[in-house]
This record gives C-alpha cells, sequence and structure tokens, in this order.
C-alpha cells in the first residue's frame, strides 16, 4: 500500500507536468498584428485579382492600374532583396560594436558622414529601409541613420550616372541633386538630434544580432525572411496606391501646373511622392517633363528617393506610423527648400 500511495502521488505530480507544455504552447502562438495581417490579406488579394481571368479585368483602366502596380512592384522587388539580405548580414555577420568605431563619437558630426556613406549602397529607398534599421540595432545613433537612409537611394553611383545619361550636356543638374540629397540628409539627421523623440521611434521587434551558439547562417536566414516578408507586404500597399493615382489623375492636370515658377516646384515634389518611381530611373522620368522648369525637375529627382507611398508605407511597417508621418513630413519641405536654393543657384 505505501508503494501505490506514492506511485498514486507520482503519477498526479506527472501528469499535470505533461500536460502544461501544451498550454504554454498556446500561449506564445499568437495572432499576427492586424497591420501585418492586413497586408497579407490586401497582397493575396492582389495576387488573386492578377491571375485570375475575371472579364472586367479586360477593362482600360483596370488593366492600366495592374501594368503600373506590377511595374513598381517588379521594379522595386530586387532592391528590396538586396537591402533585406544587406540587413541580415549585417545582422548575423558584422560585429555590433563596428559601426560606433567607423562613425564620429560626436552624433552631430556622425550625420554627414553617414550622409555621405550611402553614396556606396547601389540601392533604391526600398533598401535603404531595413539597412537603417539594422544599423540602428547595432548602436548607430538613428539620426545617422536616416541620414544614410535618405541618402543611399539618391547620390549612389548608379543614380548620378543615370541623372547624367538622362540630361546630357548638363552636368550642373547631376552636382545639384547630389548637393540638394545630401544637404537634405544632413539636415534631417541634424533636426532629429534637436527634436526627435524616442517614443516616436518604434522598431519592429525581430531576431536581432548573432547569439553564442546559434548558426551565423540561421540568424541571417531568419533576419532576411522576418525583414523581407514584413516589408514586402507595405511594398505592395505603396504600389497600389502610386498606381491608382496614375490612372485616376488626367494628364490635363499636368499642363495646369507647368506655367507657375512656384505651384510647378510644389507640384512636381508632390508628383514624386505619389508616383514612387525608383530612384535609377527617375531621371528620365523627370527629363520627360519637358514643360516644367530645371528647378521643378530638380525637386522631383530629390523629394521622390526620400519620400513616396511606398517608402512611407515601408517606414511605418519598419518604424512606426508616428514617425512616418513626421518623418516624411518634415523630409518634404526640407527637400523642397534644398531643391530651390540649390536649383536657383546652380540652374
Amino acid at each position: 500500500m505505501p508503494k501505490t500511495d506514492e506511485l498514486l502521488d507520482v503519477t498526479e505530480t506527472v501528469f499535470p507536468a505533461a500536460v502544461r507544455p501544451p498550454e504554454r504552447r498556446r500561449r506564445v502562438l499568437r495572432r499576427p498584428p492586424p497591420t501585418t495581417a492586413l497586408v497579407i490579406a490586401l497582397g493575396l488579394a492582389v495576387a488573386v485579382l492578377l491571375l485570375s481571368g475575371t472579364p472586367w479585368l479586360n477593362d482600360p483602366a483596370v488593366a492600366a492600374w495592374r501594368t503600373v502596380c506590377l511595374a513598381i512592384t517588379v521594379q522595386a522587388l530586387p532592391f528590396l532583396l538586396l537591402g533585406t539580405a544587406l540587413s541580415g548580414a549585417i545582422n548575423a555577420f558584422v560585429p555590433a560594436d563596428l559601426f560606433t568605431k567607423v562613425l564620429p563619437k560626436r552624433a552631430a558630426l556622425a550625420v554627414p558622414v553617414a550622409g555621405i556613406a550611402g553614396a556606396v549602397l547601389p540601392g533604391c529607398e526600398c533598401a535603404s529601409v531595413p539597412v537603417a534599421n539594422s544599423l540602428i540595432r547595432r548602436g548607430v545613433t538613428p539620426a545617422a541613420a536616416f541620414a544614410f537612409l535618405l541618402s543611399a537611394p539618391a547620390i549612389n553611383p548608379i543614380v548620378l550616372t543615370a541623372t547624367a545619361v538622362a540630361f546630357p550636356g548638363s552636368p550642373a543638374m547631376v552636382l545639384a541633386r547630389l548637393l540638394a540629397s545630401l544637404a537634405t540628409a544632413a539636415v534631417m539627421g541634424w533636426l532629429w538630434l534637436w527634436l526627435g523623440r524616442e517614443e516616436w521611434l518604434r522598431p519592429v521587434v525581430r531576431h536581432t544580432g548573432h547569439r553564442s551558439g546559434h548558426s551565423r547562417f540561421t540568424e541571417f536566414r531568419l533576419g532576411f525572411q522576418h525583414d523581407f516578408l514584413h516589408a514586402g507586404g507595405f511594398l505592395v500597399l505603396g504600389a497600389m496606391a502610386a498606381a491608382t493615382f496614375n490612372v485616376t489623375v488626367p494628364r490635363s492636370v499636368l499642363d495646369t501646373f507647368s506655367g507657375s515658377p512656384w505651384l510647378s516646384v510644389l507640384f512636381l515634389a508632390g508628383l514624386a511622392v505619389v508616383l514612387a518611381v525608383c530612384s535609377e530611373a527617375d531621371a528620365f522620368v523627370a527629363a520627360s517633363l519637358t514643360g516644367f522648369s530645371p528647378t521643378a525637375r530638380l525637386a522631383f529627382m530629390v523629394v521622390g528617393p526620400m519620400v513616396d507611398l511606398k517608402l512611407i508605407a515601408l517606414q511605418a511597417g519598419t518604424f512606426g506610423r508616428a514617425f512616418a508621418v513626421r518623418f516624411s513630413t518634415a523630409t518634404t519641405v526640407v527637400a523642397v527648400a534644398a531643391s530651390v536654393l540649390i536649383g536657383g543657384a546652380l540652374l
């Protein structure tokens, strides 16, 4: 009998332990955040529409919307892959203190250095967002990371070469784009140092940094997978918004604003935001807008790589909506001001 009692006690002790792990697993499994779930649902809906044979999809307006949406997504996708791969590599292979050692200790000096360093990344704005997020998580001051985020898609060698090809015989346009973009990136970094608040910046929770005893390749794969799936959905949302504007706004609206020097600058700046043209191609779009002044076309090329619908969506998904709204608004104002000042002096 004593042995039986002992067995009963052991059984009563072991049984709860056996059933607790499933309960714990149920607590760990959580539904995805509403924003992420919405993005995934919209992405799937777009995929279904694009692949289905519904007759109304053959309507010219719908076909044009589909073409523009696909063009923006396909154009940006390789650079998003590049950016998320680079972000994952930084996360897994780069020592955490490397960037803090390379950049100046004073944040005010680190901002322009990071802005100039943006010239080494041959990618568009889709690539710069996940890279900037990784830099912040590796200890870089947010002001310097944001300067890099803004300058990288605007002053890299591919973009400047494309600008020289789009504006042959006009080296002043290339120089004006370089200086205006650098000035905007530096000013925005300094503004963040002065006015930025930590509660505006809420990076998404992700697996970051190499952990002892874990494969670095596994760390890279997890970081790349998370960043790409998360940012890809917001890229689709931005492409949908840009395609909607392209289809719904008539061409006659462009002619209305081209006659006024000030309105033309503001209009092309706003047009750059909604068109969401990749920075490697926006110079050719600007060159085709022959009815507008050189300064207005410069504003189009400076604002576009720093603020557009897909970039705002990517920033909102990565850093939070509070940050994206404030940062994109301030960047637009600074970029337009820099374009007017530098364009007025050089063009």
